[in-house]
């Protein structure tokens, strides 16, 4: 079992750049596919970036935040990031990470463990 710590959330303005960080517990973090989803208010959960346990290259985005968004994990550190630039008020939202041992990083796979949120909003 792992527990996840998602920090960095905050206010700032449309085009402004934040880093969201997600501290996982345990000795096996290497071993998890780590996924960003957020919920706007009103809204359901959407996927927005993973990145697979075995291969930290091999990543995969949703497209609205494709090419805006950068997802990277430290194994050493236990902590996956999200860098969100250009940031647009429709990326506001409560953004969670998420972790699936040895899993896929299809974005209908489910993720078993997920942290409490981070709240990211952005102002126009």
């Amino acid at each position: 079992q792992v527990q996840l710590v998602e920090s960095g959330g905050g206010l700032v303005q449309a085009g402004g750049s934040l880093r969201l960080s997600c501290a996982a517990s345990g000795r096996t973090f290497s071993t998890y596919t780590m996924g960003w989803f957020r919920q706007a208010p009103g809204k359901e959960r959407e996927f927005v970036a993973a990145i697979d346990w075995h291969i930290s290259s091999n990543t995969y985005y949703a497209r609205s935040v494709k090419g805006r968004f950068t997802i990277s994990r430290d194994n050493a550190k236990n902590t996956v990031y999200l860098q969100m630039n250009s940031l647009k008020p429709e990326d506001t939202a409560v953004y969670y990470c998420a972790a699936n041992q040895f899993g896929p990083i299809v974005p209908m796979t489910p993720y078993p463990y997920w942290g409490q949120g981070t709240q990211v909003t952005i102002s126009s």
